[in-house]
Order: structure tokens, then sequence, then C-alpha cells
């Protein structure tokens, strides 16, 4: 009998790929769907919708990413430093063979201790006034010199130095260096601001020797981006209190956009990052210029029409006070043209009198004939109409006029009585009678 083989065992040979695969398949065997709590950090949301972070506790950190249908349905904004529970499923991203997790839903679960500690001071110096708009001073539009507090390892302060270098190469920068991460950044950032503050009360007491030290009449104060963690030294409470203290407007530029300190909020101004910062306090040179320019043009638009018009009054004043015959001569030509205007006005004056007469004389026989023409008109209606309000025409239709013996007109059978003595007057003559019996109608 022969005796077995025993060959040596070899591992097996995988695809990169193919065995990213296997684990992702042997996580989703095993765990999913699974729920995971813990702090937020370096949350991040991409222009696409979808949302970066990593969840964290004492002991580990998970890669979590959060895609755009399951982050549009959050309730809330999520922050460096809440206390959060995701669901999802845990997976490998192939094309870099990292662990995360797929998160499909997020909830509160408390805030973590960091920020609860941010909540606490954040109301605390609230609550003292350090956050009060009415203590916020605006910036100088031209500081004498601009005072920075970072790190001079930092790429913030590239950022600044860069912007300024650009916007306002003339104006001197003073860097106070300072520690802007890690235990003893707090001590270090007030520590550097205490010599910015110095330099900027002599400049204020014209103290400072302009050739070594320039005044300070602003101080920026900038950090680039990271986790809460990363900026916990701009949430202590005795650089809060140095802020405040500031001789100058400072301007806060920590972190990103969506990063908030305590210091941002002591600040006197605060810039999204620290490139805005710089901005913030630097207007730019050529702005200056051309304002320059044009006051400059304008002072010298104005002072050439000054000299202009003094000119032209000297000019004048020479003339008169040179040739007083001159003048003399042009008084005795304006009264020459005056008296001729006068003696022209009054023959025209007579002419239209003259005119007017003769007008008046040729229409006045015209004028008074057809007025005696109208006057024997009217005359001759007059005595028509008289003549047809005689009464004997009317006692010629038959009528009578009857008569009392006192003369007076007898109108009604009232006033007659049997007996009584009446005139009756006719067309030709009048007869007398005598009433018998009156008869009403």
């Amino acid at each position: 009998m022969s005796e077995p083989s025993n060959p040596v065992a070899t591992p097996r040979i995988w695809e990169v790929g193919a065995l990213c695969r296997a684990i992702a398949d042997a996580l989703e065997s095993r765990f999913n769907p699974v729920a995971v709590r813990g702090e937020i950090t370096g949350f991040s949301r991409a222009s696409s919708g979808h949302c970066y972070f990593s969840v964290k506790d004492a002991t580990g950190q998970l890669r979590c990413a959060m895609f755009r249908r399951a982050a549009s349905l959050l309730d809330f904004s999520p922050r460096d430093g809440e206390l959060v529970e995701v669901r999802g499923r845990l997976g490998v991203y192939e094309a870099r063979g990292d662990l995360q997790f797929i998160v499909e839903s997020m909830q509160r679960a408390g805030q973590g201790a960091l920020f609860e500690q941010f909540l606490r001071l954040k109301a605390q110096l609230d609550a003292e006034g350090l956050f009060d708009s009415a203590r916020k001073r605006p910036l100088p539009l031209q500081p004498r010199g601009i005072g920075v507090v970072t790190s001079t390892g930092a790429a913030a302060l590239h950022d600044v130095v860069t912007a300024l270098r650009r916007r306002v190469p003339h104006i001197p920068v003073v860097l106070a260096p300072a520690q802007v991460q890690g235990a003893a950044a707090p001590t270090s950032l007030v520590a550097a601001l205490s010599k910015l503050y110095l330099l900027a009360q002599a400049g204020q007491a014209m103290e400072a020797d302009l050739s070594q030290n320039p005044p300070i009449d602003v101080i920026l104060l900038v950090r680039g981006g990271g986790s809460i963690e990363d900026l916990w030294a701009f949430n202590d409470e005795q650089l809060a209190r140095t802020i405040v203290q500031s001789p100058v407007p400072l301007v806060c530029g920590v972190g990103h956009e969506t990063d908030f300190t305590i210091a941002d909020f002591c600040a006197d101004l605060r810039a999204p990052t620290p490139t805005a910062a710089a901005e913030l306090v630097a207007q730019p040179r050529d702005v200056w210029l051309g304002a320059l320019g044009l006051l400059a043009a304008r002072i010298s638009d104005g002072v050439q029409r000054q000299l202009d018009a003094r000119h032209q009054r000297l000019d004048q004043a020479a003339a008169r006070l040179g040739r007083p015959s001159g003048l003399v001569a042009r008084e005795q030509m304006q009264l020459a043209r005056l008296a001729q205007r006068m003696r022209h006005g009054v023959l025209l004056k007579l002419q239209r009198l003259a005119q007017s007469q003769q007008a008046l004389a040729a229409h006045l026989p015209q004028a008074l004939q057809r007025s005696v023409a109208q006057q024997s008109d009217r005359l001759g209606r007059a005595a028509l109409r008289l003549e047809l309000l005689d009464p004997r025409l009317v006692l010629q239709r038959g009528y009578a006029l009857l008569t009392d013996a006192d003369g007076h007109a007898v109108t009604s059978v009232r006033q007659a009585r049997p007996g009584d003595a009446l005139r009756a007057t006719l067309a030709d003559g009048a007869v007398d009678v005598t009433v018998t019996q009156p008869r009403l109608l």
C-alpha cells in the first residue's frame, strides 16, 4: 500500500473586485439591515444632494453615505456633533475598498457631548450680552494696518495673504501666529490677540512707531474648515471674552460657510471663509485709485473754471479802467439809440391817431343815417301799437262804455241797482239809461 500524498495547501487567488463583492455579500447576509447610534462628524452635502459624513463614538468611527432620495426625507439639518440614530445597510465601496454604511433614514438621538457644551456656553454668553448687535462695530473702509491671527502653517494664512496682496498690497499686515487646533490652542489664540490689541491701542493713541509697527485698525481671526473637534478651540469661553475686548473691529473667518463657533457670535462680523474675511476688510486698490482719480479730475475742472471766470472778470475790469473814452462812447451810442426809438414811437402813435380820426370822419354820416332810420322805424311801430289800443276801435264794433254818475266805469252788474242812472258811451256819442233790473249771467 502506498502512502497518501500530502500536498501543501495554497490560498485562492481573488480578483480585487471579486473579493470586494464577496465581502459585501458576506456583510449583507450577516448584518443587514442594521441601525447605528453615534455622533455626526465631517458632515458635507454635495451639489448632487448626496450627503457624506461619519458616525463615531469613543471606540470607533464608521464612514456613511446618504443619497439624495433619503436625504430629501430628513426633517432637520444634520450638524457635526449631533447624536443620531441611522438605519441602513453595510456595504463596500469597491472603487476604494472602503467599508461604508448606506444610510436610508436618520433621526436625532439627543445632542452629542461637544454640541451640548457648545449650546450651554452659547446660551450663557448670549445672556451676558456678548452677542449683542449693539456692540458690533462697522469695519473701517481704509484701514492703516491689518492684524491676522492664525497658524503659520495653515492654508488659511495663504488664502488671506493672497487676497490682501491682490486687493490692497499697500496696506501693511501684521501676523500674530497661534495654534488653531488642540488643547493649547485657546491659550495661544488669546495671547496672539492680546499682542495685536497692544498695537491697536498704541495706534489709536498715535504712539506707534510707524516704521516698525504699523497701527492696527482691524483684526482677522481665521482658520480653515474641519470637524467640530478641529474647530473646538474657537468655542473657548476665555477666547470669547478676549474677542469682545478688542479695541478695534474684529472679523472671524473660521471654517466653511456652514460652520459656526462661539468666536463667530462674539466677533464684530462673521465671514464664511478666511478668504471672505480678507475681502471684507480690503476694498480693492483699483476702486480707491479710481475714486481718487475722479476726485482729482473734478477738483482740476473746478479750479480751472474758477480761474477762467476770474480771468474774464479781470479782463473786463481792465478794459473799463484802461479806456474810459470807449465807455463814454458806448453810453452815447446807447442814448442815441434810445432817442431814435422814442422819436419813432411818437411818430408812429400820431400816425395811428390820424388814421383813426379819418376812419371816424368817413363813417360818421353813414352811422347817423342808419341811426335816424332805425329811430324812425321804431317810432312808426310804436304809433301802430298805440293806435291798436284806441278804445274807440272797440266801440265801433258795437260795444259800449258804461259809467255811473261820478264817471266811474261800471264793469259788473253788482255795481248797478234798480233806478241808477248810467251813461252808455257809443262810437258816435253817449246815451243816458236807467237801470230797471240787474241780471247775473
